[in-house]
């Protein structure tokens, strides 16, 4: 049975993660996060994901904040993996504002608010 969380009827959300070390822009910042809920709606597309489904009938919710550094994220991701979260990273190609290969975001999920909660409840919002 899904997990109930504090957002009610829609207890699923993916998490995106921007590396906050590298002050992007705020446009830039959004195209990462945006990478990140594409190409974790697509890898769970190809899985036939549940919890995706469930995602896509609650709403689609999504919350972006920020992390301080690439460590803070590698570590977090490695906390989801271990929950069986799914994760995808992003890392640019270099045209605007970052050295290509710059590791720019972290995406988390879908999966139930309480469990990324657990992994991502303490850091701001973006």
């Amino acid at each position: 049975m899904p997990s109930k969380g504090s957002g009610g009827k829609g207890s699923y959300k993916m998490v995106l993660v921007v590396r906050g070390e590298i002050r992007l822009t705020a446009g830039k910042a959004a195209v990462q996060v945006a990478h990140a809920a594409v190409l974790l709606v697509l890898r769970q597309q190809k899985r036939k994901s549940a919890a995706l489904e469930r995602w896509l009938e609650e709403g689609q919710k999504k919350i972006a904040v920020v992390s301080p550094s690439l460590g803070d994220m590698v570590e977090r991701q490695a906390r989801a993996s271990r929950a069986g979260i799914p994760s995808v990273w992003v890392d640019d190609a270099g045209f605007t504002e970052v050295p290509p290969g710059t590791r720019t975001c972290l995406g988390l999920g879908p999966a139930p608010d309480v469990d990324l909660d657990k992994i991502t409840g303490d850091l701001p919002l973006l």
